[in-house]
């Protein structure tokens, strides 16, 4: 709600001081369908992506690809997760399987279960 309410591409498409970044950040990462959620942390914690598919080229050569299956505004609960065609029975990503490169894929429903 926060990222199709608070934001937008216009002058005043932040809700409010952007913060030296972090705001815009928040945002960026949210769309992705994962965020920090503790400075200083590996972890990343879930979320509702808005991104169909996203492509992440890695500083170290390889590429982090995030995709969603079955997305649309009124499908925004996860169903489930796979990371590299294995199903994640966590609520979070790894820092270091980001920087591995591979491919997130979340698979999205209506209901909460």
């Amino acid at each position: 709600m926060i990222m199709e309410t608070m934001y937008s591409n216009t002058e005043d498409g932040l809700c409010g001081n952007d913060d030296a970044g972090q705001m815009s950040a928040w945002y960026i990462f949210s769309t992705l369908g994962f965020y920090p959620m503790s400075p200083g942390n590996d972890k990343y914690d879930f979320g509702s992506p808005l991104v169909v598919d996203a492509k992440i080229n890695l500083e170290n050569g390889n590429t982090f690809i995030i995709e969603t299956k079955n997305q649309s505004d009124k499908n925004h609960y996860v169903k489930k997760i796979t990371l590299n065609g294995k199903i994640l029975k966590r609520n979070y990503l790894l820092h270091d399987e980001i920087v591995k490169g591979g491919k997130l894929v979340f698979y999205m429903s209506r209901n909460k279960k």
